[in-house]
């Protein structure tokens, strides 16, 4: 402990832990993503917990002891040491590897969470990180090479070597400035520029037409909007080409795709209860007795009241985000849906998730499969097929799995082939499919519309600089165009135990039946709170203040804190009357909660940046007000877009199968298929049954082998009726037939679906 001026500097205590507690690291698995890697001859690795300690005074030995404790194994006194247990010895490359310093993770929040409860207030934040002991033969001179081969062992997008241990958690990183994009006098020009400064993600029409408006209002955008238009208008967010106008071999269709869906309402049952309007769907359920306590806001009696509860589906995709950091992805994308249930309405339940998964051929070392191409080249800024098939199912598991989900359906494919025309087909970006069930009460399905006065409100984990214009990222046609770092940039990171104190906090919202103070909610997702804000303020407008919202970065820009896609938050309407109730309720679940502005009915929505300001003089009113945009202008009636597609016939060959094949040949092919394999590696990792409401599972028969046809769940406790849902997925047939394809994926999910007993299923032609 040293004393500057007078004052005690902030210690990193450092713990180590023994590598014999550890398990070994699969050099295989590694070396299927860096070739590198097959110069390691071994590998040893220990843990390394970084503690820091801000009291005015060295931790006591008793505080040691308790730091020992929770940090060591159980029954393993002996594992956890001041002092490291690696030691480096000539030609041996020894390096640390850990969390980003920018921001908490969630092993520390919850870390922290558990120093306090035993009387260790002086902690405020504990990251680990890992030292690994590598003995290589034939080093490669040069950093470059050194750097190559320690890609293998960290996720880029969360983590960084450490050149030195750890000795302080300041960063010293100055906010970028706000700046105006000169689109007055420069034109597209200068709207150009911007558009590869900031990833905008900008085509040649959103050039056109955002050089068109802000020539039009005589004013140029600042940074912060033209980065808010690109996240809030990307195709990601707006669905450009599925409301587009087809013009395809010369004829222009007069319906879009999206026409073309929603269509199929026209001929299906009806009983939608929500249909393309909310951020779920929602089919007419049952009414059930459920559980409600007298007073929410503190233990009380629980009475059972009868209620309609409605049953809610919801499914999307995370592709992008789980092709650059897969097992990161995988947990946002799982994290993205289920918030996707909660928001439905005023506020619904989440019961149960499906998950599935499409990737490339997996070229695992040593296991050689005769369809397998090992030629085939993949490009650097997305993780191999066999990283993505564990560390994907990896991350969508351990969020279900924290957050207290249940997967019960799901399906893994993989596909990688030259065909006839020499035309490679494989899914380098893959598919990571995530869907969930869930109900709502009957007198929450309407949101109300905002009105002046209401308060804004956001709930769930603080800001972060995570998932920075994932949006546009992942909107991007040919994936390769946008630069390394955007793309590492775009991407975020989950933390299921904040979604869950979240999920507790508007359960008890939900539960207060008709006196729920949600007017209105919807979930954060790619443009952040920029996309968000705007979609839960319009029509009405909204004025945001910036020294509002809690932060986990104090690094943080406006345009990072106004577009980031950080995870585990909401927004929400509700009246000044019960922000008491929230907050209460926020404070008992450990859940932060900011009021961060205030609905207008101007139709505006204006951004105050009043963190400082006292260096915002009056001449400097752009950096005051970073955004000021019409809703009009971003999310009002904007023109098609017009795509022109040509029909390409496909070069389809014969079956020729070989003259030598057996039997027993094409089985043993078939049978070591992904599709067909085992799936042990998805289904005995996650949680199956939790929440007391789950029928019937993945799994079925007396040892739980064979996987089942159909999920199942209840609506409540105490009935004995629900919801199911069966997938059906045939993409490989679509190469040949996509019509065939398409028939057979329903075709197959209606007879899975079959072995449930639904009260009706009947399709009108």
């Amino acid at each position: 402990w040293e004393r500057d001026r007078g004052e005690i500097k902030m210690a990193v205590l450092r713990f180590y832990k023994s590598p014999t507690e550890l398990p070994p690291v699969d050099l295989e698995v590694l070396q299927s993503g860096n070739p590198h890697v097959g110069r390691i001859e071994h590998i040893s690795w220990e843990l390394c917990f970084n503690v820091n300690w801000t009291g005015a005074t060295p931790p006591s030995p008793q505080d040691r002891q308790k730091l020992t404790w929770i940090l060591q194994s159980p029954f393993s006194s002996q594992t956890i040491s001041t002092e490291p247990f690696l030691r480096k010895s000539d030609g041996d490359m020894l390096v640390e590897i850990g969390p980003r310093l920018n921001f908490s993770t969630a092993w520390s929040t919850n870390a922290v969470s558990i120093c306090k409860s035993i009387g260790l207030t002086a902690v405020d934040r504990i990251e680990c990180s890992r030292r690994y002991l590598l003995k290589i033969r034939e080093p490669e001179k040069g950093v470059s090479a050194q750097c190559e081969l320690l890609t293998a062992f960290y996720d880029r997008m969360t983590e960084c070597v450490y050149e030195h241990p750890i000795g302080s958690f300041c960063v010293s990183a100055r906010p970028a400035p706000v700046f105006d994009v000169d689109v007055v006098n420069g034109g597209k020009s200068a709207l150009e520029k911007a558009n590869q400064e900031l990833g905008l993600a900008f085509d040649a029409w959103d050039l056109e037409y955002y050089t068109g408006l802000f020539r039009k209002v005589g004013r140029n955008p600042s940074s912060v909007e033209c980065f808010d238009l690109a996240q809030s208008n990307s195709e990601h967010s707006r669905h450009w080409f599925f409301k587009g106008r087809l013009v395809i071999d010369g004829e222009t269709k007069q319906e879009s795709l999206f026409d073309l869906i929603m269509k199929t309402q026209d001929s299906s049952n009806k009983n939608n209860v929500i249909k393309f309007s909310d951020n779920s769907s929602a089919i007419t359920g049952k009414v059930v007795k459920g559980l409600y306590p007298s007073n929410q806001s503190r233990a009380s009696k629980v009475n059972i009241g009868e209620t309609m509860r409605h049953v809610i589906f919801t499914a999307e995709t995370h592709n992008f985000p789980t092709g650059v950091a897969p097992f990161s992805g995988a947990t946002t994308g799982t994290g993205g849906r289920i918030r996707d249930i909660q928001c439905t309405g005023r506020g619904a339940h989440t019961i149960a998730g499906t998950a599935g998964y499409c990737f490339g051929n997996l070229l695992y070392p040593g296991y050689e499969l005769p369809w397998e191409d090992r030629t085939f080249a993949y490009p650097g800024n997305f993780a191999r097929p066999l990283e993505i098939a564990i560390e994907a199912s990896n991350g969508a598991s351990d969020y279900g799995n924290k957050f207290g989900e249940p997967v019960l359906a799901g399906f893994a494919r993989s596909f990688g082939m030259l065909l006839p025309n020499q035309e490679r087909r494989e899914w380098l970006k893959p598919i990571m499919f995530s869907a969930g069930i869930g109900t709502m009460e009957d007198q929450h399905v309407h949101k109300e519309q905002p009105e002046p006065e209401m308060e804004v409100v956001k709930i769930g984990g603080p800001v972060y600089r995570i998932g920075v214009g994932g949006g546009a990222a992942s909107s991007i046609q040919v994936q390769g165009d946008n630069t390394a770092e955007l793309d590492f940039g775009a991407v975020q990171r989950g933390d299921a135990e904040m979604e869950q104190k979240m999920n507790r906090a508007l359960r008890a919202c939900i539960e207060s039946q008709g006196n729920n103070p949600i007017c209105s909610i919807h979930d954060q997702g790619a443009g952040g709170n920029g996309n968000v804000l705007k979609e839960l303020s319009e029509p009405a407008g909204a004025t945001i203040y910036t020294s509002k919202f809690k932060v986990g970065d104090p690094t943080l820009s406006v345009l990072e804190l106004w577009g980031a896609e950080y995870q585990e938050s909401n927004a929400l309407l509700m009246r000044s009357k019960d922000s008491a109730f929230l907050q209460a309720i926020c404070d008992r679940e450990k859940c932060p909660v900011d009021f961060v502005g205030k609905i207008t009915g101007d139709g505006k929505i204006v951004l105050v940046d009043d963190r400082d300001t006292a260096a915002k003089s009056e001449l400097n009113q752009r950096a005051a007000h970073p955004v000021d945009l019409k809703l009009d202008w971003v999310l009002g009636k904007m023109p098609q877009k017009e795509f022109i597609l040509n029909r390409a016939k496909p070069d389809l060959k014969p079956l020729i199968l070989p003259d030598n094949l057996t039997v027993r040949d094409a089985l043993s092919r078939v049978l070591r298929l992904p599709s067909v394999a085992s799936k042990r590696y998805l289904t005995n990792k996650v949680d199956r049954s939790v929440t007391g409401l789950v029928a019937q599972q993945q799994c079925v028969g007396p040892l739980h082998t064979p996987l089942a046809d159909v999920a199942v769940v209840a609506l409540s406790y105490f009935d004995t009726v629900g919801a199911a849902t069966a997938i059906g997925e045939q993409p490989i047939k679509g190469l040949i037939d996509p019509a065939a394809g398409a028939r057979m994926a329903i075709g197959e999910a209606l007879t899975n679906l079959m072995f449930a007993r639904v009260t009706e299923l009947s399709v009108s032609v």
